[in-house]
């Protein structure tokens, strides 16, 4: 997300404060992209007045996964994890999708809520990755977020399947850890969160093609495509896509200044503000983001989760914005530069996601939780797009890949029978033409 000014959620044992004024997204954005066209040559050396990466808070992105690999392989009874790849056109993506799933045989695979959690999608929002690990050892190994007991949770974990992937844009990631501290885009200049189909392609009046490149298409980047087969596949039940830049709590739409209609946008207004009042004492801004991020954002995530995947609860978490960093401060103003706001960052935003699990049990209507097939059954795009490897197996889950993406690789696959059945037939025909002609010509 580009960075902003908003109030920040403070966690309850965060004293008060009073915010500078607000200062437009899209300007802090302009001077960004300014920055960046004025001295392309230096975009790896960082000026000795902006903040470097704190590399003793933020792990290098390698470094993280492995460590995430680690904590699956000590945890085999409630964490597997997949990595898959994608390509096209000479670019490739590689994405971890780590899967928590409470091994209790007394709850149904298919009476479980599913939730799926993307971070790093902004290659210059580290701190976001950072939470989604801290976030697997509380599933696993931690018991305890600043003093608090974690045990009254564990039960809510038993009735939920969770997937989270760490680092949705690792190749954009790498560009940030190399010196160029103020890109968000992938690996090759592109906005994961305006690639997707919803009002693709429109931009404002003050479109920001360095911050806002939306790629030539919809979905023409390897990391939607992981993604949109992940959504499509797992059926999730809530969807929440983390960044930082602000603080606040939001709900579709992106590219509107709305919500939805109906009992269902009013079910996600109730578990955000049940979020906000539980866990910020009700100082997080609530909303869409189109409504309340002060521009409208088309192609985004969240609104096809909604419209088109039809995800009952898809949200985006703003967890961290530094409203006094200067404009050209990039690493400042989008992640925590000391550990004090660094672990108060983690404890409470790890926290609002427990809540939030708790949440949606509560909230999410029985007919909506039904079960979708075998829970570890995702099937992405298939032959040169995707391919798809199992770095760990649980007892349970040895299952295989089988068959391809029931969309475009079938289509592949009825038009080269298609092809052939025509190829064979005209042969015939033609074979059955000459041996009457032959047949003519002995007559005569």
């Amino acid at each position: 997300a580009p960075a902003g000014r908003a109030v920040p959620c403070r966690a309850a044992e965060m004293a008060p404060y009073a915010p500078p004024p607000p200062l437009s997204r899209r300007l802090v954005a302009l001077t960004l992209a300014l920055a960046a066209l004025v001295s392309p040559a230096s975009a790896k050396k960082i000026p000795a007045s902006v903040t470097p990466i704190s590399r003793d808070l933020y792990r290098p992105s390698d470094t993280l996964l492995s460590e995430i690999k680690a904590l699956v392989a000590r945890n085999p009874d409630r964490l597997t994890m997949d990595t898959v790849r994608a390509g096209n056109k000479g670019y490739s993506a590689e994405m971890l999708v780590v899967t928590f799933n409470h091994v209790k045989k007394t709850v149904h695979d298919g009476s479980k809520i599913k939730i799926l959690l993307s971070f790093g999608q902004h290659g210059r929002e580290l701190i976001t990755s950072e939470l989604a690990l801290s976030l697997l050892y509380i599933l696993t190994e931690k018991r305890k977020i600043a003093g608090v007991d974690l045990s009254s949770f564990e039960k809510i974990l038993e009735h939920l399947v969770i997937k989270v992937v760490p680092i949705e844009n690792f190749n954009g990631r790498k560009r940030v850890e190399a010196g160029e501290i103020c890109d968000r885009r992938n690996g090759r200049g592109v906005d994961l969160n305006r690639n997707w189909s919803v009002d693709w392609g429109k931009k404002e009046k003050d479109y920001n093609p360095f911050e806002e490149d939306p790629g030539t298409a919809p979905f023409s980047e390897p990391e939607a495509q992981i993604m949109q087969e992940l959504s499509k596949s797992f059926k999730p039940h809530i969807w929440v896509n983390v960044h930082s830049g602000m603080e606040a709590l939001f709900m579709p739409y992106d590219h509107k200044n709305t919500t939805p209609d109906g009992a269902p946008s009013h079910l996600m207004r109730s578990v955000l503000e049940n979020v906000n009042h539980r866990n910020f004492q009700d100082s997080c801004l609530v909303g869409s983001g189109g409504g309340a991020v002060g521009y409208l954002a088309h192609g985004t995530t969240t609104d096809y989760l909604y419209d088109i995947a039809k995800v009952p609860m898809p949200f985006t978490f703003e967890i961290y914005g530094d409203e006094k960093a200067s404009t050209d401060d990039c690493f400042k103003m989008f992640n925590p530069v000391d550990k004090i706001t660094f672990d108060r960052v983690i404890n409470k935003w790890c926290m609002a996601f427990l809540i939030l699990f708790e949440e949606g049990l509560r909230t999410l209507p029985d007919d909506q939780v039904v079960s979708q097939g075998a829970l570890d059954n995702w099937v992405p795009m298939g032959g040169e797009i995707l391919e798809r490897n199992m770095d760990q197996k649980s007892g349970g889950e040895n299952g295989k890949l089988e068959g391809l993406d029931l969309g475009m690789q079938e289509l592949k696959t009825y038009f080269r029978l298609f092809m052939l059945s025509t190829f064979l037939l005209m042969f015939m025909f033609c074979s059955r033409i000459s041996k009457n002609r032959s047949r003519d010509s002995g007559n005569i």
